[in-house]
């Protein structure tokens, strides 16, 4: 394993790590600790994005470039991650299994897009 990755494995367990913590913290009404968790989630989003940029580094590449391309991506991926997780709620918390699977089908087909999106079609 090279060290790159390595320090990458690492950096991006400790950001992850933070980052669920919080979020458990925040949305867990039973914990009581909603402005602690979002702080803690904060950091993990801190530590993972520092994560990239010392990855990038240690691995020579360029510091990547903010575009319309980019951005699309990045919209495209939120939007059926965001997709796909309503559809299991809907499914497995609300008990509304057709239109669960049919919302979860769309954001599956929503981040297939992201394929020919980020690597076009040859």
């Amino acid at each position: 394993m090279k060290k790159s990755n390595f320090v990458a494995l690492i950096l991006g367990t400790i950001g992850i790590v933070f980052f669920a913590l919080g979020m458990c913290m925040a949305l867990l009404p039973e914990w009581g600790m909603f402005n602690q968790g979002i702080v803690c989630g904060v950091v993990g989003l801190v530590v993972l994005f520092i994560t990239v940029m010392i990855w990038r580094k240690m691995e020579g590449k360029a510091p990547i470039k903010i575009d319309a391309k980019t951005v699309g991506s990045v919209v495209v991926g939120v939007l059926g991650a965001l997709l796909l997780g309503i559809g299991m709620c809907l499914s497995m918390v609300f008990g509304k299994m057709v239109l669960g699977i049919a919302v979860g089908l769309a954001g599956i087909v929503v981040l297939m897009l992201l394929i020919p999106l980020v690597k076009g079609i040859k």
